[in-house]
């Protein structure tokens, strides 16, 4: 028989949601190559880490060589990271 993996190893796909914006059906049709689209938060504020639609952490957006990450600041649920 087979031995299969862990569940600990299982992979999960996880977001960051820098922020959020209502659009008219016009205007998103009226979307292409350089248009930009402001958001409703303002650079500098916390970003949402979620895993399966559900916000599981805070952070602050970081530069790793030329990538994106997130520092993760606060646990949802838990108040300030250690």
């Amino acid at each position: 028989m087979r031995k299969t993996g862990t569940l600990d190893e299982a992979m999960v796909r996880v977001q960051v949601v820098l922020g959020e914006r209502s659009l008219s059906v016009r205007q998103l049709a009226s979307i292409g190559e350089g248009t930009i689209v402001g958001l409703e938060s303002m650079a500098g504020q916390p970003v949402d880490l979620l895993a399966a639609g559900e916000t599981i952490a805070r952070g602050e957006v970081v530069v790793i060589d030329e990538n994106f990450g997130i520092r993760v600041t606060e646990l949802a649920g838990r108040g300030r990271a250690p």
